[in-house]
C-alpha cells in the first residue's frame, strides 16, 4: 500500500506554523512571494532569508518550500543556490513555465536536481500531464493547483487519480502536492484520490479538527460530571451519619 506524506502547511507566519508543528500533524511548510507580503515580510531579501531560516530551523527535518521572485534563467539558479545555502531542509519552488510559456524552466529543473542536487518542487501546474512532464525531467515534488482546476470546472480528483496511475506506471518517484485549497473536503478528498501531500492554510486544518457536535458533545460530558460531582457531595454527609460516632479506645 502506498505510504502518504500528510499536510503541508502553507503560511509564513511562525506562530501558526509553531502551533501545528507542535501537534504533530504538519509535514512540512510551503510558502511563496505572496504569502511572505501579506504576512509582513519586510527588508527585501535579509527579511526573507531572516523568515526562511526561522521556519527551517522550526520544522526540521520537515521539508520547507520556498518559490523563486523571478523567471529569468540565471536569476532563479542563483536563487535556488542562495535558498538551499540557508538549510539543509528548503527546496525551492519552480513554476512549470513563463508566463509566455516555453521549456526554459523545464529545463532549469532538470539541471538543479541532477547538476546541483537541489530539490526541486515545480509549481502553477493545472493538469496530470504538466505534472508527469516535470516528474519525467526529475523533479522531486509535482504540485498540481487543485482549488484552480476546480474553479476553470474540472474536477481535480479525475486529474489526481489520472497522475496518481501515470507516476505508478512510470515508476517515478515524485511526489504529488496538491495546493490551491479552497475547502475543507478537499483535503480528504485529494488524499482519497492519490495525492501524497495536500497543502492547507491554518484555518482549513482548524476546520478539519473543530466539529460543532464535539463541542455539544464535550459540554455535555461536563454537565453530567459536575452533577455525579453535586450527588456525591450531598450524599458524603449522609455517610458521616450512617456510620453515628465513633467511641474512642481506651488503652488497657
Amino acid at each position: 500500500m502506498r505510504s502518504l506524506t500528510g499536510i503541508f502547511l502553507d503560511t509564513g507566519r511562525l506562530e501558526e506554523i509553531q502551533k501545528y508543528h507542535a501537534l504533530g500533524i504538519i509535514r512540512g511548510v510551503t510558502t511563496n512571494p505572496t504569502i511572505l507580503a501579506k504576512e509582513g515580510v519586510r527588508g527585501g531579501w535579509p527579511g526573507i532569508e531572516e523568515r526562511c531560516r526561522h521556519i527551517a530551523k522550526l520544522v526540521e527535518p520537515l521539508p520547507v518550500s520556498v518559490e523563486v521572485t523571478t523567471n529569468d534563467q540565471d536569476g532563479m539558479l542563483e536563487q535556488a543556490q542562495r535558498f538551499v545555502s540557508w538549510a539543509p531542509n528548503i527546496n525551492v519552488k519552480i513554476p512549470i513555465h513563463d508566463v509566455g510559456g516555453g521549456t526554459e524552466n523545464l529545463r532549469l529543473v532538470h539541471e538543479l536536481e541532477t547538476r546541483h542536487d537541489i530539490r526541486v518542487n515545480v509549481t502553477a501546474m493545472m493538469s496530470a500531464q504538466q505534472c508527469l512532464l516535470a516528474a519525467m525531467a526529475g523533479a522531486t515534488y509535482v504540485s498540481l493547483f487543485g482549488g484552480r482546476v476546480n474553479n476553470m470546472g474540472y474536477n481535480a480528483c479525475q486529474e489526481i487519480r489520472r497522475l496518481r496511475s501515470l507516476l505508478d506506471a512510470f515508476g517515478s518517484p515524485a511526489k504529488i502536492i496538491v495546493g490551491s485549497t479552497r475547502e475543507i473536503l478537499n483535503i480528504v478528498e485529494w488524499f482519497e484520490a492519490g495525492a501524497d501531500i495536500v497543502t492547507a492554510v491554518p484555518a482549513l486544518v482548524e476546520g478539519m479538527l473543530v466539529h460543532p457536535y464535539s463541542k455539544e458533545t464535550v459540554r455535555q460530558f461536563l454537565r453530567d460530571a459536575a452533577k455525579l460531582e453535586q450527588v456525591e457531595a450531598h450524599r458524603q454527609p449522609e455517610r458521616l451519619s450512617e456510620q453515628g460516632p465513633r467511641l474512642a479506645r481506651v488503652p488497657a
